[in-house]
């Protein structure tokens, strides 16, 4: 294990920074802290244990452009905009968002794989952050994650004034080569103790024994016909915040844009399946009322994804839902729902 001191921390953002494009928490001009590309201008937030949204857009963006189509008289040309190859450092990135980009790899790495997400993904070198102090909405150990001992190429625990760190891939030993000198020797006591720490607290919280119960997944038609869909999407605004905040939600829409007469271009952008025009095909939305909408959601976090994908849940406990919707409805709410419901 090594470490370096916070006094230290600006000359390795630096040397990483020169390694590749380097993102990590900053706060913007809103008071928000989200991933953002380092200068020596920026302050990162590590101390920050949630950034408002996750770093999912890095391998899927909010907007991203694929093509362009031209046209000179009756001639048209098609031009893909390829995938970027850039090389990408994510620092700071905690277990649970860690492990959404292990299930959104279930999704965009099948066959057919998207060629977009496949080349961020590998050219990004990910650099996990310990958990210190959890929010009070966080429960990703609902789902097994340890979010004192993230994964990722490197782990890093933030202690005191000294960042400890440690490479677990060949790509994030490799790397670590590359920025030794500013790195020394460090025993795992501290580490160690802020483990214990981290759990000790971790075992107090609100949600720390919430567990998705087994017949929500293992009875799929009972799930799907249950009376507490209609009562529990009531007070549901359709304001979609769940689905954008969510580090797993990776629904897309394709659009055209026209830039001027003769030149289109088509891009992929998030969308939301609790919206009223999501899917809409020439007939209309298959989904016609918001109940129908708000059971789609949740049905496929909690049932069809860990139904077809050996039993993982598409949901990493990260508790942005909890803290960002207006009205208080969450997964952990409609967990809880569908497991008292007496026709589940």
């Amino acid at each position: 294990m090594l470490k370096i001191t916070l006094d230290n921390l600006p000359k390795l953002l630096a040397s990483l920074s020169e390694l590749g494009e380097l993102q990590v928490p900053c706060e913007n001009k809103g008071g928000k802290v989200d991933f953002e590309k380092w200068n020596v201008e920026k302050r990162p937030r590590f101390d920050i244990t949630l950034t408002s949204k996750s770093a999912k857009d890095l391998f899927f963006p909010q907007v991203e452009d694929l093509l362009a189509f031209k046209t000179e008289g009756k001639n048209l040309s098609i031009e893909q905009i390829p995938p970027s190859n850039k090389q990408v450092i994510l620092m700071g990135v905690r277990a649970c968002d860690i492990r959404s980009f292990e299930l959104l790899d279930k999704v965009f790495l099948k066959e057919p794989v998207d060629t977009y997400y496949k080349a961020r993904r590998e050219n990004t070198l990910i650099i996990g952050m310990a958990c210190s102090e959890p929010e009070e909405t966080c429960f990703c150990g609902s789902f097994g994650i340890n979010p004192t001992a993230p994964c990722g190429d490197v782990t890093t625990w933030l202690v005191g004034e000294e960042l400890y760190w440690q490479a677990n891939s060949e790509a994030g030993k490799e790397f670590t080569e590359k920025v030794a000198e500013l790195l020394e020797q460090a025993e795992a006591s501290q580490v160690e103790a802020q483990q214990a720490a981290t759990k000790a607290v971790l075992a107090q919280m609100p949600l720390a024994n919430f567990k998705v119960a087994a017949k929500i997944p293992q009875d799929e038609l009972k799930t799907f016909n249950s009376k507490i869909w209609e009562e529990i999407s009531a007070g549901c605004l359709s304001c979609c915040t769940c689905t954008y905040v969510c580090p797993t939600c990776h629904c897309y829409d394709i659009r055209d844009y026209a830039v001027s007469d003769n030149h289109t271009e088509r891009y992929r952008c998030w969308d939301s399946c609790m919206a009223s025009d999501f899917t809409k095909m020439a007939h209309g939305n298959p989904r016609k009322t918001k109940v129908e909408r708000f059971r789609q959601r949740y049905m496929h976090k909690l049932v069809y994804f860990p139904n077809n994908n050996e039993g993982n849940f598409a949901c990493v406990g990260c508790g942005r839902c909890l803290q960002k919707c207006p009205v208080n409805l969450n997964i952990v709410k409609v967990a809880k729902a569908l497991e008292v419901s007496e026709d589940v």
